[in-house]
Parts: structure tokens; C-alpha cells; sequence
């Protein structure tokens, strides 16, 4: 059976513990991922906040609405079947990372990134041995190979349902190293955000910011946080 009808079916969402973690039943149905897996979670966080989504659907079931239950179904179809491809493709963001891309004027804007994102990159340096080099400009110059491999050891050490949410927290930022800065909790997600986000808030001070890219913008963040709230309740329970 999968669940991804259009119209809302059953009365209550509840969870349940199986073999391997939680899932959730419908009205005593096993919720189902779109390619018909069980849908089971590592803790009753996880599950209780994908009850959640399903209960507050009303008649016209909003998968938009639903991004803890997307990201579970995303680690268990995509990430679970083609590890290491996902792992490899996210440790390769170390080789252009955003941190180390650097303006060349005006000076404010140079200060600027290097105050943010120097430390950040510093910490990657002393906690995760990966020394990267900033460079000027944006043509891509390549990183040492002694940089890059305990970046990827490090992401290929994070179980499915981790990586499936560590894909968005790089994906949305541009930066392995904030990702990781994130799910070590070296920065609070909101910090973060602010850092990626900081060439396009230099530009919104210089030029103003309209009401669709601020849409834009609000709704990464969202997913931003989204994603760092999913990775730590893989194996937190709150």
C-alpha cells in the first residue's frame, strides 16, 4: 500500500515500535515510503514528528508540508540504495567549498568574510584536520588531497538517515565545512545560516531585497533548520 494518496484516508496517526526503530501506523496501517518500503525510523522523535505531519493534513495531502516525513522517505528510497555515491558527492563540495571563495573588493565586503567565515574555517582545521585555503576570486583552485580525505572520512561515517539530512544542510549552504560545523555543534544553526547567507545580505544591503527572493531565501532557511533538527533526532530523543 502507498500512502501517497491525494486526499487524506484515515482518522489518526500513531506510532509504533518495530524491528530497527518506529514507524507509524494510520488508522492500524503501516505508513509506506513511495517505493512501498516500511517506513521505519532510528527513534520515537523521528516518528512522532512524522505522526505529526500526517495528523495535521486536512483533506488535500500537502507533501510540501511534510519535510520530516520526506527527509525519512529520501535516507530510506534514495540515500539507503546508493550510499556511497551521496557520500562521495557531498564530500566533494570540500574542493570548493563557499568558505573558501573570497571577494577581492570592495574592502568592507572582504572584512567582512574574513571575520565570519576565517574561524569557522580554523575549527575545521583543529577538529577535523582538514586545512583549507581560501583563495581569491571565484575560479576554482583545487584543495590538498591531505585537506579533503578527513572531510570525507568524516561523511561517509554518518548512517543513512544522517546523510540524508546532511545532503540539505550542504546543499542549501554551498559548504561541507558549515554542514559539519552544524551537526558537530560548533555553530547553532541560525549562526550558520546567517554565515552562508551572508554575499547575498551584503547585496540586499547595497541594492534592497525583493518580496520573491525574500520568499526564496525564508524557505531555505527553513529547510536549513529543518535538516539540522532532523540529523540530531537520529539518535537523540526529545
Amino acid at each position: 500500500m502507498s500512502v501517497w494518496t491525494a486526499k487524506r484516508f484515515w482518522n489518526h496517526a500513531d506510532t509504533i515500535k518495530v524491528d530497527g526503530g518506529y514507524s507509524v501506523e494510520l488508522d492500524g496501517r503501516s505508513v509506506k515510503t513511495p517505493a512501498k518500503a516500511p517506513l521505519v525510523v532510528p527513534t520515537h522523535t523521528l516518528a512522532q514528528a512524522i505522526a505529526n505531519e500526517w495528523d495535521a493534513q486536512v483533506e488535500i495531502i500537502d507533501p510540501a508540508m511534510m519535510p520530516v516525513t520526506r527527509t525519512a522517505n529520501s535516507a530510506i528510497d534514495k540515500v539507503a540504495v546508493q550510499f556511497k555515491d551521496v557520500a562521495e558527492m557531498l564530500a566533494a563540495y570540500g574542493d570548493s567549498d563557499l568558505l573558501c571563495y573570497r571577494a577581492t573588493s570592495p574592502a568592507e565586503l572582504v572584512q567582512r568574510q574574513a571575520d565570519q567565515w576565517d574561524p569557522v574555517l580554523d575549527w575545521a582545521k583543529q577538529a577535523l584536520s582538514a586545512h583549507l585555503v581560501p583563495v581569491a576570486g571565484v575560479m576554482h583552485q583545487p584543495q590538498s588531497a591531505s585537506a579533503l580525505v578527513p572531510l570525507k572520512d568524516r561523511v561517509h561515517r554518518l548512517t543513512n538517515f544522517e546523510l540524508a539530512a546532511f545532503h540539505d544542510l550542504v546543499a542549501i549552504s554551498g559548504s561541507l565545512v558549515l554542514a559539519l560545523a552544524v551537526v558537530d555543534e560548533y555553530l547553532p544553526v541560525e549562526h550558520a545560516w546567517k554565515i552562508a547567507r551572508l554575499d547575498e545580505a551584503w547585496q540586499e544591503e547595497q541594492w534592497g531585497s525583493d518580496e520573491e527572493a525574500s520568499a526564496l531565501s525564508e524557505k531555505k532557511r527553513a529547510d536549513f533548520v529543518n535538516a539540522a533538527w532532523f540529523f540530531r533526532a537520529c539518535s537523540r530523543e526529545t
